[in-house]
């Protein structure tokens, strides 16, 4: 099984760019703190390249930026190319099956995000409801069952 969950904070900007079939992609690296401290009592940190494809591209794209912390779940993969200097370079990515925009760094209230045009843009929180109010008041009459009615 190849299943990979992580939880971190862009390390830079997300970077899309369309393929030539007009497909999105969007590459960006996820920082993720390590569970341990080291001799000094500071955690480090992985850095880790990520792959989006589709209208989740677009959606990192548009609403992440430098330190907007996420949660990617994917798989691994791996590969290889030649370099430039003729050397063999191998490369090891997380493909995004699912990414959830946690927020950013500065965010204490719903996800704001800074746009490339340097102003933010906010996206409201998901409304609540009170929990106080029975939610199916008015779904219907009730029904009594009995244990004879259960097919267990």
């Amino acid at each position: 099984m190849n299943k990979v969950i992580l939880i971190g904070r862009l390390a830079r900007d997300p970077e899309m760019r369309t393929t030539a079939s007009g497909m999105n992609v969007t590459r960006f690296t996820l920082a993720v703190s390590r569970p341990f401290q080291d001799q000094n009592g500071e955690r480090g940190a992985d850095f880790i390249n990520c792959v989006a494809w589709r209208r989740q591209a677009e959606n990192i794209a548009k609403y992440c930026v430098k330190g907007s912390q996420v949660a990617v779940e994917g798989r691994i993969q791996t590969g290889s190319y030649d370099a430039q200097d003729g050397t063999k370079r191998y490369t090891t990515d997380i493909i995004c099956d699912n990414c959830t925009f946690l927020g950013t760094k500065n965010s204490d209230n719903g996800y704001t995000s800074q746009s490339n045009n340097n102003y933010n843009e906010t996206i409201p929180s998901m409304p609540t409801s009170d929990i106080s109010e029975d939610p199916f008041k008015d779904f219907g009459e009730e029904i009594a069952l009995s244990d004879d009615d259960l097919p267990f």
